[in-house]
């Protein structure tokens, strides 16, 4: 019963536009500068199989991947949030 309840209700989701676009971008690109500074044994994992930009310089694939991941983390939860307080 509880699950019929939970599955009728649907969140209120933003469709795409470029305010969605620059938010996430945005959220992505903070991460970054705060992970630049916050990993404490940067390059300690497998090195990034391509050349990227000098802002990844001394990441590894898991700060990459654990940088990314965060940001969009972070950027979907600005997104939803702001989209239910009529923001976007």
């Amino acid at each position: 019963m509880l699950t019929a309840i939970l599955a009728q209700t649907v969140p209120n989701t933003p469709e795409w536009s470029y305010k969605v676009a620059l938010i996430m971008i945005m959220c992505n690109l903070l991460v970054l500068f705060i992970g630049k500074y916050a990993i404490q044994k940067p390059g300690a994992g497998p090195a990034i199989p391509a050349s990227l930009p000098l802002v990844f310089e001394g990441f590894g694939l898991p700060e990459l991947l654990a940088v990314g991941s965060f940001g969009h983390i972070l950027g979907t939860g600005m997104i939803l949030g702001m989209g239910n307080a009529g923001l976007l």
